[in-house]
């Protein structure tokens, strides 16, 4: 973790999110004082899809097609 002074920081922010998007945390002090914390966001929730990742869970039952009796009357 890197702690560097507001005044350098205004100097360096485009250097400074670099390194937190390389995974590095930079604390960012006043007068001594930590007062902020720069690190990256992660994109959370949303995972990689995959083909065939459902394969062997959904089942179709043989007479899938066949014409259900009850609207027979419809056709």
């Amino acid at each position: 973790m890197q702690t560097i002074d507001v005044n350098h920081a205004k100097q360096q922010l485009f250097r400074l999110i670099e390194q937190t998007l390389c995974g590095e945390e930079v604390v960012i002090t006043q007068g001594g004082e930590p007062i902020v914390k720069l690190v990256a966001l992660t994109k959370q929730g949303r995972k990689h899809r995959q083909f065939g990742g459902a394969k062997g869970l959904i089942r179709m039952a043989d007479d899938f097609d066949e014409q259900i009796e009850d609207f027979k009357e419809y056709m």
